[in-house]
């Protein structure tokens, strides 16, 4: 049994170690704790019932756009965990974050063109679109798509519904 549950400080050694065994892409101990003390509810670990961390999502917020979105940095399952709905469940938790504790209106991240399961996992089950591709975006040179989730509708869009229907109610 696997518990989604929100990170703490003492799981950083443990989420950094899931990264390191993971993924091409790694992070030092003070890009965890930077998240952590900016946007803690945004971090989530996967945790065995004796307390292994098999999996973690880690996000932040993006305060530079106009539009208040998210991104997720970093998502890693070890591969004894893969397939069985853990990358989904940290996802829908970290988005759920965003839109109800800083009410952002979209989440994106990059993936590597050549990671087939991820993209996936992104487009068929999470429904992320490409945005875009940028060129070279990897240390090693690598191509990433940058992929958007709409966490709720477009600004113009909610406000032609409420104004029609305050004329419904009129």
């Amino acid at each position: 049994m696997v518990c989604i549950r929100p990170a703490t400080v003492d799981d950083l050694l443990a989420m950094q170690r899931c990264n390191l065994l993971c993924l091409p892409e790694n992070y030092q101990l003070k890009y965890y704790f930077y998240h952590t003390l900016s946007w803690p509810q945004l971090l989530y670990v996967a945790e065995e019932y004796n307390g292994k961390i098999v999996g973690y999502v880690l996000a932040k917020m993006e305060e530079e756009a106009t539009e208040v979105h998210g991104h997720i940095t970093s998502l890693a399952v070890a591969r004894t965990h893969r397939k069985l709905g853990l990358a989904t469940r940290l996802m829908t938790a970290a988005h759920h974050a965003m839109a109800d504790v800083f009410d952002a209106e979209y989440v994106s991240l990059h993936v590597r063109v050549t990671n087939k399961g991820a993209f996936h996992l992104y487009t068929q089950t999470l429904g992320y679109d490409i945005n875009d591709r940028e060129a070279k975006y990897y240390a090693d040179g690598e191509d990433a798509y940058d992929m958007r989730k709409r966490l709720k509708p477009a600004k113009a869009k909610a406000e032609v519904s409420k104004t029609l229907a305050r004329k419904a109610k009129a």
